[in-house]
């Protein structure tokens, strides 16, 4: 960890919403000023498109039908704890890019001069002089495994964790929508990922200092046969503190900032779904500036 160059992780399983606490965080770099050197999860994949494909079938020709993207196998979870750790000490490290789409391909060869392809990675390439704080979103923020800590280097880690019934509707709604995949092959990844997503996933959020957690307040108990997504309005976010004296939190505030919001633990307030933004806003953006003053007298 480090008070100089502080890294920024925020966690989350496919489809989980950490799109919604990005953007958050992208308001307070605009609103404070901060230049950050970004770090998407995708990028630290260990095999590319084509790849991962081939991996998954001879993993099942094997025996093995939880090969995933979750796992250890498909990540290179130490190179990720070295690019934290790296910036923590020095301000550098190296990043690549997952190419997710033509259009990205487009921007990544006009400005590499390659010609590579949606599904590829670009070559690693060092991380820009001068930043910040190191900013990453993605699968793998908080992961701890019997070869590779990379939560120990991170200085603020944000789990974003609807729950579960929640979070497979809204993979099942924009897989088949964005990505055209039939609710049958959804739900065979879905099952697929589960071994990886209990054991490589799920613990990442007893280690986080903040959890974002959206909870229905409609009925998901068959989200398999759900026709629409929860809005926000259906629906609460529960924020949990794991230490809440570390960053002087200020309950009070929140709740009279935040219409209809309340305490259901001394560590946890309940907000309104159509509040979550706000909500993270107004919780992260006094954290980072405190993070960026102690960086300055570091």
């Amino acid at each position: 960890m480090s008070k100089k160059h502080p890294v920024i992780a925020i966690t989350g399983s496919s489809g989980a919403g950490t799109t919604t606490v990005k953007r958050a965080f992208e308001n307070i770099f605009f609103r404070e000023k901060i230049t950050a050197a970004i770090i998407e999860g995708d990028s630290f994949h260990r095999l590319n498109r084509v790849e991962m494909r081939e991996a998954m079938k001879k993993a099942e020709a094997a025996g093995n039908r939880h090969f995933s993207h979750f796992g250890e196998a498909a990540n290179l979870f130490d190179e990720l704890g070295k690019c934290f750790r790296t910036y923590g000490q020095n301000g550098g490290g190296q990043k690549r890019y997952y190419l997710h789409s033509d259009g990205e391909a487009a921007e990544h060869n006009k400005r590499l001069g390659t010609s590579l392809k949606p599904g590829e990675f670009t070559p690693w390439e060092d991380v820009p002089k001068g930043t910040d704080l190191m900013f990453y979103e993605g699968l793998h923020g908080g992961v701890v495994t019997d070869k590779a800590n990379v939560a120990e280097h991170v200085d603020l880690l944000v789990g974003v964790v609807p729950i579960v019934n929640l979070e497979w509707i809204q993979k099942i709604h924009r897989d088949n929508k964005e990505r055209g995949y039939s609710p049958e092959a959804i739900v065979d990844t879905i099952l697929r990922r589960m071994p990886d997503y209990v054991h490589y996933i799920t613990p990442q959020f007893s280690r986080t200092d903040i959890n974002f957690q959206r909870v229905s307040t409609v009925d998901t108990s068959n989200p398999f046969i759900s026709r629409d997504i929860p809005t926000p309005d259906e629906s609460f976010v529960v924020i949990r503190f794991r230490q809440p004296e570390k960053y002087h939190v200020d309950f009070p505030y929140l709740l009279a900032m935040i219409p209809s919001s309340f305490m259901s633990r001394r560590n946890t307030i309940v907000v309104p779904g159509g509040k979550m933004s706000y909500a993270m806003e107004l919780v992260l953006g006094p954290i980072i500036r405190g993070m960026l003053e102690t960086k300055k007298k570091a």
